[in-house]
């Protein structure tokens, strides 16, 4: 009846038609990078706070 693109198509045109990305920029995304990088500071708190409580009992 009505003629659509595929979603692979329609993903293919998306993507040709961004800009490249810039050199040395790694997260397009911004709620990406807030993710990775509050993942990234509970994970060192997480070891900080267990190698003080392993020497608090050590």
């Amino acid at each position: 009846m009505f003629y659509r693109k595929s979603l692979e198509e329609r993903i293919a045109d998306r993507v040709a038609a961004r800009k490249p990305l810039e050199e040395g920029k790694t997260f397009e995304h911004g709620p990406a990078k807030f993710v990775f990088v509050s993942l990234l500071v509970a994970v060192v708190l997480m070891h900080v706070v267990g190698v003080a409580i392993v020497m608090a009992f050590a």
